[in-house]
């Protein structure tokens, strides 16, 4: 009797929590459709791989209701209407903005609403006429759609690395290195020479700048010279000429004024080259007369030559 007993209390115990179990599902049932929602629609003009009915939809990283059905835009295939519901006190505005989400490490993606500021209109919606919002691309999403294309650029560097690396290049890169090696062991070779050329180059720096400080000297000594006393007389010409220039102005005023006199004067002196040639010619006779006169004053007076007398 006492083993029936333990099976009937085991038995009592079990159809008690099944029924608590099955009055908790009622009372959830009831709760959620009890519930009011608010109908949305979300606009997504890129795929929405990974999104499936039942994914949560999040209100800044909070879950406030679930997707309802996915589905093409009419009017562009492109294009995917998702239909959403939330709970109808979450105050989706305006500005409110909507994304995709990765929900886990398998791929499932969530609808995530973030924003909206409390000066916005709250929006809603019911489930025949749900109002429009339109999906911001996200990173994420930006990156899976676009992982083919960074595949592709992927396989192409590893191509053009596989070529750099090809045995050509690798023997000519291996030959660069050994000349690189030979150059450095010559260089070490050569040390006291390269030592020796590099004190001529600083003697010859040092010989250069001695060369230029000189150079500077005679400059200034230059500028100096030219400063006291170039300067000076160039300045003593230029008033010279500044002072000539008033009487180099009235000589051609009296010039100008005088033409005509000096025409005539001119005219005069030509006239007077004939008389000038007579007074020659008479000075000249003149003159043979006086040296006759002194040589013999007798015979020049009384036209006789004079008698020499000679010693025997």
């Amino acid at each position: 009797m006492e083993p029936k007993a333990h099976h009937v209390v085991i038995g009592f115990f079990t159809l008690a929590a099944v029924a608590a179990a099955l009055l908790f599902a009622l009372w959830l049932g009831k709760s959620s459709a009890d519930r009011e929602w608010a109908y949305y629609q979300i606009g997504f003009d890129h795929p929405v791989s990974g999104l499936t009915q039942g994914n949560p939809v999040l209100y800044s990283g909070i879950q406030v209701g679930d997707v309802l059905d996915l589905t093409l835009a009419p009017d562009n295939p492109a294009h995917v209407r998702v239909l959403v519901r939330v709970h109808k006190e979450v105050p989706v505005r305006k500005n409110t903005k909507a994304g995709l989400i990765l929900a886990n490490i398998t791929g499932s993606m969530s609808i995530q609403f973030t924003g909206g500021t409390p000066e916005s209109p709250q929006v809603q919606g019911d489930r025949d006429n749900p109002p429009l919002i339109l999906a911001e691309p996200s990173a994420l999403n930006n990156l899976l759609n676009n992982g083919e294309a960074l595949l592709a650029q992927a396989e192409r560097l590893l191509t053009n690395m596989n070529r750099l690396l090809a045995t050509e290049n690798v023997d000519n890169v291996s030959a660069l290195l050994g000349n690189a090696r030979e150059a450095s062991e010559s260089l070490l070779a050569n040390r006291e020479a390269l030592i020796a050329l590099m004190e001529q180059f600083n003697t010859a720096a040092v010989r250069a700048e001695e060369a230029a400080i000189k150079v500077s000297g005679v400059s200034d000594n230059t500028r100096a010279v030219l400063n006291n006393q170039v300067v000076p007389v160039l300045g003593a010409m230029d008033t010279a000429i500044s002072t000539l220039q008033p009487s180099l102005e009235r000589v051609n005023r009296i010039t100008a004024n005088n033409e005509h006199a000096l025409d005539s004067g001119l005219q005069g002196l030509s006239q007077l080259d004939p008389a000038l040639r007579e007074l020659r010619t008479t000075l000249r006779t003149l003159n043979n007369l006086t040296r006759r006169l002194e040589q013999d004053p007798a015979g020049a007076l009384w036209g006789r030559s004079t008698i020499k007398e000679f010693e025997q």
